[in-house]
């Protein structure tokens, strides 16, 4: 197992990379960090797997941003610089977000891809209790209330649309707080923004087998989405993980764990 922090374009990138096998990268939720997956590395690794994951610009022990950047292209220099020439991806939230425009960016570099709990470059927020969180989010930035807007982060994104805060796994809840705190104050003097490509209207263009997770309890936006990718990507399969939010990984691992291990295997013995 290696870790540190390895250059990209106008910065550096923590990793974490171990196992070996087939390279397959972890990509983290917005306001999270690489720890969210702490419970699928071993898992992942033991099954045979090199698994990569990093802190995206912005987040963890990574560069804050100066300008704006793309995400993307700082994916393609974090494998470049780990002589990964192609990968599978597993992105949850932001993290599949990125994951759909790196491939349609950068299509030669993408084996597989399950993308949990989506988002997608180009989509609109419209479900009424997530914008009334993402609201009070905003005024609580603006009044400096640090608490306050990792609270409603919480709120929004891992309790969901239909829970309350004594709903869900009060460990899932601590490690949530303490990775967007983190992001928080380590990273509150970044300028610029994440450059994207409107996937949402480019999805059809999806040609690596694509496997779509969600659960019952997210967001309306996000199972849009996920029937959005269902729909149009080439190869697609998707599961729906019941009793369970946005955060489904930290949430269901094992539910989680043997659903991914299992489209691999899969998809892997048809190409």
């Amino acid at each position: 197992m290696t870790s540190g922090r390895l250059p990209v374009r106008d910065g550096e990138l923590f990793v974490d990379d171990r196992g070996a096998g087939h390279p397959l990268v972890l990509i983290h939720a917005g306001m999270l960090d690489h720890r969210m997956w702490d419970d699928q590395v071993d898992v992942f690794a033991r099954a045979g797997y090199r698994v990569i994951r990093y802190d995206a610009r912005g987040h963890g022990a990574s560069s804050t941003p100066v300008a704006d950047y793309s995400a993307c292209d700082d994916l393609a220099d974090l494998l470049a610089g780990l002589d990964v020439p192609r990968a599978s991806l597993v992105g949850l939230s932001t993290g599949a977000r990125i994951a759909i425009d790196f491939a349609l960016t950068y299509p030669d570099l993408v084996d597989m891809m399950t993308l949990a709990s989506p988002g997608v470059s180009g989509m609109q927020f419209t479900d009424p209790a997530i914008l009334e969180l993402m609201q009070r989010q905003s005024a609580a930035a603006q009044a400096g209330d640090l608490d306050g807007y990792v609270e409603y982060f919480l709120r929004a994104w891992v309790d969901g649309p239909h829970r309350g805060p004594d709903q869900v796994d009060a460990s899932v809840r601590k490690r949530c707080r303490q990775m967007a705190t983190d992001v928080v104050r380590n990273h509150a003097a970044a300028s610029g923004a994440m450059r994207e490509v409107g996937a949402l209207t480019r999805l059809r263009e999806l040609t690596p087998p694509v496997l779509v997770l969600v659960g019952d309890l997210d967001s309306t936006d996000i199972h849009t989405v996920a029937g959005c990718l269902e729909a149009e990507a080439q190869f697609a399969a998707s599961a729906v993980i019941p009793g369970t939010g946005h955060t489904l990984a930290m949430e269901q691992p094992a539910a989680f764990n043997a659903a991914v291990l299992t489209f691999l295997e899969r998809a892997r013995l048809t190409q």
